[in-house]
């Protein structure tokens, strides 16, 4: 939900002469985030999301690792549908591949629930062919799909100083920056697939 009008001139002079300015904006068209995967890393990436100014909704299989983040502004969805559903964006960070696989593509997951032109981005270390799955699916659906694993550990992502290595659309990457620049340093590194093989070498 966009709660105000953003004119290209506003956008146009704040390219130019106030990035901060951009930033904000681009945060307010892209306000909801749903949450998937609230272990160690996890947990730190949803509060600095909150911290940024984003409502963030939250769910893991585990409730009482989702309930710990009540206290930090987090909200606790009992389902994917309900995660994905009002989301602008949706993030995941789960464990195995086959875990991402039920996440977008089980009854209920995100590729069912969430709206067009939502940006979906999957942080978990996965299966290139998975990844290359997902966009598809997700462009056949008009929803924005980034493949995002990450570098660091759990220290870098208490700190926000992980390194993501992206895989996509160049385009959906320059919008998801604002966003992922809240927990660590985005780098482009090419179509769908391509961060899950550099990530493994």
């Amino acid at each position: 939900m966009i709660p105000f009008i953003i004119s290209n001139k506003e956008i146009r002079e704040a390219i130019i002469h106030r990035p901060g300015v951009l930033h904000c904006l681009i945060r307010h068209r892209m306000k909801q985030v749903g949450f998937i995967g609230t272990g160690v890393m996890g947990a730190s990436l949803v509060r600095h999301l909150i911290k940024a100014g984003y409502s963030v909704t939250v769910f893991n299989r585990s409730v009482e690792k989702a309930r710990a983040l009540e206290k930090d502004g987090a909200k606790v969805a009992s389902s994917l549908r309900e995660t994905s559903e009002k989301a602008d964006c949706v993030f995941t960070m789960v464990g195995f591949p086959q875990d991402v696989h039920g996440c977008y593509f089980g009854p209920g997951g995100i590729l069912e629930s969430a709206r067009e032109n939502t940006l979906l981005i999957d942080l978990t270390t996965s299966r290139p062919s998975l990844a290359r799955d997902i966009a598809k699916a997700a462009k056949d659906r008009n929803m924005l799909c980034l493949d995002c694993p990450v570098s660091g550990g759990d220290v870098g992502a208490r700190n926000g100083t992980l390194a993501l290595m992206i895989g996509g659309d160049r385009a959906t990457f320059d919008k998801a920056v604002p966003i992922l620049k809240t927990f660590g340093t985005p780098n482009y590194m090419g179509p769908a697939g391509e961060s899950s093989i550099i990530s493994k070498q």
